[in-house]
């Protein structure tokens, strides 16, 4: 869903800023990174690639050839029984921990709890992570995925809105299909946040018999109303810019205006009236320039909001983010049932990560889908995250969870 839309600014908003310049700077860096795998953990990460030579959408349409980036942290034990699966947010990657370099700026998203001696820990479980089909981020050389934006070779050109409309359980079954290609039948965790939640909600639904334990990270079991109409918002800034064409803009000019929108909309949303409260004044974003006085003279957390927006719009595709939100709004989870049907197939005891200031997903929706995932039989534990920054506390709060989370996956 959506949430993980609310990640577009995840990375971005990893620090607090106290100025325009200082926002861009620090909260830019952290948003340039994105995913990889590795053998022998050291901290570095190197994206790896999956194919398939055709794959054939929940819709029934055709997707050849299909190829999504992944990366691992750990080791794949003998038993191939120690997969613990990362599902990304909506704006994120498969790049959950590590670095590429050991000059990035910042870490994977949830580097606070992958690696050896942390929660999820390398030196015992084997931790994966893929890009998603038609991922946000199509222009980031660490990120390999197929959508609108991929060449379609019957054509020699880019796919465009000729690409099949895609969705959360087409994000899942082509997971199962990388996971299936290393031997990995069952695993012992699925773990995502957002978007994220709304794969590992379909993993254990659809699968239930290869999903042990189930943890849902600021996400719902369904795209309610407010959701539609949240990602809907998101995506209404790129219909109407002029240079989006119906999305035939692959030999022009991309509608980048439009997008750097969406993107500021992402990333307004994933946050919370508390943390940029706390983080601005009402400072100008430039000294001679009174917004009281001068129709286009803008605000510090204004300028900061486009800074961020425009960093991410360099690698983001507006027909990606399109197809996104389209993904997220048709979600229910167990794919064409009722809602309630759907979570009572869970059988892996759940742990939900979830905000109370949450304004994408609401904390009244999380708790109604843990209790239709208890109609079922199935044992579920709530635990909120504290914090200033709303969605993103899932992000950028996790460590709080740290040893329930360890405890959880011994359990």
């Amino acid at each position: 869903m959506p949430d993980s839309f609310a990640y577009s600014t995840a990375f971005a908003s990893r620090h607090s800023v106290a100025a325009p310049s200082a926002a861009a700077t620090t909260l830019v860096a952290a948003l340039l990174l994105t995913a990889t795998p590795v053998a022998a953990w050291d901290g570095l990460v190197e994206k790896q690639v999956f194919e398939m030579e055709s794959y054939t959408t929940v819709g029934g349409e055709t997707i050849a050839p299909l190829r999504i980036g992944w990366e691992a942290y750990g080791e794949l034990n003998e038993a191939k029984d120690n997969a613990i699966l990362i599902t990304h947010f909506f704006s994120g990657t498969s790049h959950a921990a590590g670095r590429y370099a050991e000059e990035d700026a910042a870490p994977g998203y949830w580097d606070a709890i992958i690696g050896p001696g942390k929660p999820l820990d390398t030196d015992e479980y084997y931790v994966i992570a893929a890009d998603t089909l038609v991922n946000l981020n199509a222009h980031d050389p660490n990120v390999t995925t197929t959508g609108p934006a991929t060449t379609n070779p019957e054509t020699g050109e880019p796919w465009g809105t000729d690409f099949p409309l895609v969705t959360i359980r087409d994000f899942v079954e082509v997971q199962k299909a990388l996971l299936e290609s290393q031997g990995i039948e069952r695993l012992h965790a699925v773990m995502g946040a957002s978007m994220g939640a709304l794969q590992a909600y379909e993993w254990a639904s659809a699968y239930p018999e290869r999903v042990e334990r189930l943890i849902p990270v600021i996400g719902g079991g369904v795209a309610d109303p407010w959701l539609l109409a949240t990602l809907g918002a998101w995506a209404a800034p790129i219909r109407v810019d002029a240079n989006w064409n119906d999305g035939d803009y692959y030999d022009s000019e991309p509608p980048l205006d439009g997008l750097r929108e969406s993107l500021k909309l992402v990333t307004l949303n994933a946050n919370h009236w508390r943390w940029a409260n706390e983080t601005f004044d009402r400072s100008w974003a430039d000294e001679d320039a009174d917004p009281t006085q001068e129709l286009e003279a803008r605000y510090a957390i204004e300028q900061t909001l486009d800074d961020i927006a425009a960093s991410r719009a360099e690698l983001a595709d507006a027909n990606h983010l399109l197809y996104l939100v389209k993904a997220n709004q048709a979600f229910i989870a167990g794919h064409g049932d009722s809602v309630e049907e759907g979570l009572a197939r869970i059988e892996a005891p759940t742990l939900m990560l979830y905000s109370e200031n949450d304004l994408v997903f609401a904390p009244d929706g999380v708790r109604q889908t843990a209790e239709m995932i208890e109609a079922g039989g199935t044992e579920v534990e709530l635990v909120a995250l504290e914090g200033n920054r709303g969605h993103l506390d899932g992000v950028l709060a996790i460590d709080q969870a740290g040893d329930r989370l360890r405890t959880f996956l011994t359990e």
